[in-house]
């Protein structure tokens, strides 16, 4: 359960931190954190089981503390919960499911194998105890009645013990009739590799949202640039996420008073003075745990790094011929721009001499005229949760371009990939820019080849096991059989 935890929620770290950044105001890995200490608990727990398994196995009673109970319910809990935020906010998009499904299943088979060595034990072991009992009740007629409702509730411990093992190994053998993963396919079926756009540029390789970090992205390959814009209090679009300045300028350093202010209420004058790079050459502040350590140029580089305008972004992507896609946040109650935003923000386009083509323009607000003015700017830019597995299929029908935000991981843009997507908005450009093929592909016969040779693999194994202690047990029932035949005799001749 931790490991499909971990993997289904790998993509989301950053804004886990982030969220609870705007709550705390402390910047800290807490994804890194809690999944750490499940994972320290989930392995205490595994080795308490092991330990326990193998005194059960030596006939030797055994006796939980106090703190290895208490542990252990610590660790079901946190089970339920993350299950629980799991089905909450990601409901019906068990995206790991669908890629993971091949393996998931062909490591189950191999955890029900060893699994059927203790079974398969307890199994033989029950049925030389009805022997030797069926054994006893030929000196001992008297007890048959109750020896034999002894018997029946052995044989029932078997049934209850083997047939559920049973059940569910068959279903794991049947279980790829019911699986599909977007990534079984025939070579000649699979698309090309969706374009990358650079997520407020290339945030693990410089600063987000500053020109360093489009720069990067540019040179890593990125076919377009994402980023998030605000109109200052003087009408200057400029390019920030936050809902305020504290995480990524100097604002604490300047005019710390202000450092909750919504940035739409500054002026360009003062935005263009703050500091956009020195937090993220701090370690303690760095945005993601798997960052790469910046050269001592690329550190000086982005200590020198500031808030950008919009003007200046598309000043880049014209000259690089890279498309812009952008989020466009409405400016607060009383601001000047609060209802004609929109059209300031074309009308900065407009003067860029940037192609309408170039533009992916998301905001909703005043479309009818955007649609009227600039019948080239295009997009439809769907959040991965919301698109896989239900929503891609209209899509796609609609035959419209779908650009999928935000994808981090190989596993998550292998899925993409397979699902025939046109482009994805990633942080992790550096790592993403190098697949050449998607993750966990493989065609149709080839993983029929692998279902059928684990299943004949698990039943040789199994049949293995079971002759082994069925064997075994007999032994020891032989040996029963024989002292017990001695000691009859002896007695025999000694009267």
């Amino acid at each position: 359960m931790l490991l499909f935890l971990w993997i289904e929620t790998s993509n989301e770290y950053f804004n886990f931190d982030w969220v609870t950044f705007l709550g705390t105001g402390y910047w800290f890995f807490w994804s890194i954190f809690i999944l750490s200490l499940a994972g320290i608990l989930t392995a205490y727990s595994s080795l308490l089981l092991l330990v326990g398994f193998l005194l059960i196995w030596e006939g030797i009673e055994l006796y939980l503390h106090l703190c290895h109970k208490i542990l252990i319910l610590l660790v079901i809990l946190l089970c339920v919960i993350l299950m629980f935020i799991i089905c909450k906010f990601w409901k019906e998009r068990w995206l790991v499911a669908g890629i993971f499904a091949p393996y998931v299943h062909l490591v189950s088979i191999t955890v029900m194998v060893i699994l059927f060595w203790p079974v398969a034990f307890y199994v033989a072991r029950l049925e030389r105890e009805v022997r030797m009992r069926r054994y006893r009740m030929t000196h001992s007629e008297k007890k048959r009645l109750k020896k034999c409702n002894v018997i029946t509730r052995l044989r029932g411990l078997q049934v209850a013990v083997g047939l559920p093992f049973l059940l569910i190994l068959l279903s794991l053998y049947l279980m790829p009739l019911g699986i599909y993963s977007p990534c079984i396919q025939e070579k000649e079926n699979l698309g090309p590799k969706p374009t990358i756009f650079g997520h407020r540029g290339a945030p693990m390789l410089g600063p987000e949202n500053t020109m360093m970090s489009f720069e990067k992205a540019v040179e890593h390959g990125a076919h377009g640039l994402e980023t998030d814009t605000r109109l200052s209090y003087d009408h200057v679009p400029f390019l920030m996420h936050d809902f305020d300045l504290r995480r990524t300028t100097n604002i604490w350093e300047v005019q710390p008073e202000y450092a909750f202010k919504n940035p739409a209420f500054f002026n360009w004058d003062f935005l263009s003075t703050l500091n956009a790079g020195k937090w993220f050459v701090k370690p303690e502040l760095r945005p993601f745990y798997n960052m790469k350590p910046l050269s001592d140029a690329y550190t000086e580089r982005a200590r020198n790094q500031s808030i950008p305008t919009l003007a200046d972004l598309l000043t880049l992507a014209e000259k690089e011929r890279k498309f812009v896609i952008f989020d466009l946040h409405g400016p607060p109650p009383k601001h000047p721009l609060r209802h004609t935003f929109v059209r300031q923000v074309v009308s900065v386009i407009f003067a860029s001499k940037i192609k309408q083509h170039l533009i992916f323009w998301l905001p909703t607000h005043d479309r009818q005229y955007v649609r009227s003015v600039a019948p080239g700017f295009h997009i439809i830019n769907v959040d991965y949760k919301k698109l896989f597995p239900n929503g891609l299929r209209d899509y796609k029908a609609a035959n419209i371009h779908i650009n999928v935000y935000t994808v981090n991981e190989p596993w998550l843009f292998s899925l993409a990939w397979c699902s025939r997507i046109n482009s994805v908005t990633t942080d992790n450009i550096g790592l993403l820019s190098q697949l050449n093929h998607p993750h966990f592909f493989m065609t149709p016969k080839f993983y029929m080849f692998m279902w059928l040779l684990a299943d004949i693999i698990s039943v040789l194994f199994i049949v293995v096991i079971f002759c082994f202690h069925w064997r075994r047990e007999t032994k020891k029932e032989k040996l029963f059989e024989t002292s017990s035949t001695l000691e009859w005799t002896s007695s025999k001749l000694s009267q």
